[in-house]
């Protein structure tokens, strides 16, 4: 019972993680510029995807979970470490 638990607060943490990474990781505040526009279109149209705002947002989530990753494994290995000197 207690492994369960251990592991539901793991991905619960996880979860919390990406959810801030979604919050607080992005452009928005500052507008792209005319030339940021155009660089989207152009990685956009060499992916093959012709919506560039969707290509946009994916990339966004793509970073946000590779932000949530590095953040996860920096704090469990920071809790093994804590962990280990009590």
């Amino acid at each position: 019972m207690a492994t369960l638990i251990c592991k539901a607060a793991k991905v619960l943490l996880f979860c919390g993680l990406y959810f801030l990474a979604i919050r607080y990781v992005h452009t928005y505040p500052i507008p792209m510029t005319l030339q940021q526009q155009q660089e989207l279109i152009v990685i956009s149209n060499a992916f093959g995807v012709g919506d560039t705002e969707l290509f946009y947002i994916l990339a966004m989530m793509l970073i946000d979970l590779i932000v949530t990753i590095i953040a996860y494994s920096i704090l469990m290995r920071l809790w093994r470490h804590y962990r280990m000197r009590r």
